[in-house]
């Protein structure tokens, strides 16, 4: 048999996650990784949880150990709006699907409304993980460029305008504008209000990504695209304020994409686990998110400011990075001639490891560019890993 022949055309267009390669590489003792997009262990509220677990298990224990519905418990469905609420986005409850991870909501967005050649826009740099749950379902990604203020939203335009002309089949744009991954910046108000213009004339589903938005460190508070417009479809997650073992995320969206929503995800796994729903609702419900959020802000904004230091000090001259006001990421640019991917070899040679930049791009760019993380190593090895890295670029120059 070849099983070869077997594979349906959707397997074709799968491609392995290089982040997730890259991690087992970077998980060899004594490497110091800048790779992974982990929050610090440290920021897990493992006693408070361990309260609630009992609490559940005690009170609803018949309810958190069944099967629920698919759209997710409604009791959460109520916080999530509330929280929602909070940043100007109306909701109801039809509005929402709680999901298994983001990655899960993307994923149905696919199966909802792409079909084969379909063109989505996207920043460029922008998150893997977006960009191969896009290909699978056969997207053809427009890459944006970014700056300072998130994606340059008159590119955006030239770029809706050579591909109307082209026909091509014009469907969504994706973004993540506030700390974005994996550059770290932040869409401007005036952009901001600019893209959800873009998306209503040309008749463009509009995809908010807002993994990171609750981990401001600094600056002003900008509102979410949402908040312009009831039909953008608002992306959040538990994973980086609460703990992405629990895999619960939500999607708020106009009520009729919800119900598609719904329907591809009885195919897929039924329902989002009712335990963690139920675990993630009373530390909603019973305050410990209000107090919880502050001391991860804390701590990120520490090891930010840490790694920001320590490039200053040992990252040479022609190298360059942004300063990001949250998150969980910055992104660095190395003179042209260094290739950050065949670099990775002689990082890990010393014990280093970063994500290189090509991975983040649908038209080949980013070959001397690299994401860091500073929310997981520890202060010392974000001191140390720098100046690992730092010697490794020194020897490329």
């Amino acid at each position: 048999m070849d099983i070869q022949e077997l594979y349906s055309e959707n397997v074709r267009k799968m491609k392995s996650s290089e982040i997730r390669e890259l991690l087992e590489v970077s998980q060899q003792p004594g490497v110091i990784s800048f790779g992974g997009g982990l929050p610090n262990t440290g920021a897990f509220p493992v006693g408070d949880i361990k309260k609630i677990v009992n609490d559940v298990l005690d009170e609803e224990g018949d309810i958190a150990l069944q099967y629920g519905t698919t759209p997710g418990r409604k009791k959460l469905i109520e916080e999530i709006i509330s929280m929602a609420r909070k940043d100007d986005i109306k909701a109801d409850i039809d509005n929402v699907i709680i999901t298994v991870g983001s990655q899960q909501a993307l994923d149905l967005l696919g199966r909802v409304f792409l079909n084969e050649g379909d063109t989505i826009f996207l920043g460029s740099p922008t998150y893997l993980g977006g960009i191969n749950a896009f290909r699978s379902y056969g997207a053809d990604m427009i890459g944006v460029p970014l700056d300072d203020d998130g994606m340059d939203v008159d590119k955006l335009e030239e770029k809706i305008k050579e591909s109307r002309k082209e026909g091509k089949n014009l469907k969504m744009i994706y973004t993540i504008p506030t700390f974005q991954n994996p550059a770290g910046v932040v869409m401007s108000e005036e952009r901001r209000k600019r893209i959800v213009e873009i998306a209503e004339e040309n008749n463009l589903l509009l995809v908010e990504d807002d993994p990171y938005g609750k981990l401001r460190f600094d600056g002003k508070p900008l509102k979410p695209l949402k908040a312009y417009d009831e039909n953008v479809v608002y992306l959040g997650t538990f994973s980086k304020i609460l703990s992405p073992g629990f895999r619960l995320a939500y999607a708020i969206a106009p009520e009729e994409v919800t119900k598609k929503m719904v329907i591809a995800k009885q195919s897929i796994d039924l329902c989002t686990p009712t335990f963690t729903q139920s675990i993630a609702y009373r530390f909603i419900k019973e305050g410990y998110m209000d107090r919880h959020i502050p001391r991860i802000i804390k701590m990120y904004k520490r090891k930010r400011d840490l790694m920001l230091e320590a490039l200053e000090e040992y990252f040479p001259e022609g190298c360059k990075w942004t300063h990001p006001h949250g998150g969980m990421f910055l992104w660095a640019t190395l003179p042209e001639h260094i290739d950050t991917k065949e670099m990775f070899k002689d990082a890990i040679k010393e014990k280093v490891a970063y994500v290189h930049g090509r991975a983040f791009y649908v038209d080949g760019g980013g070959s001397n560019a690299m994401r860091l993380n500073f929310s997981n190593p520890s202060d010392e090895e974000i001191t140390e890993g720098i100046k690992r890295l730092g010697k490794v670029i020194e020897k490329k120059l």
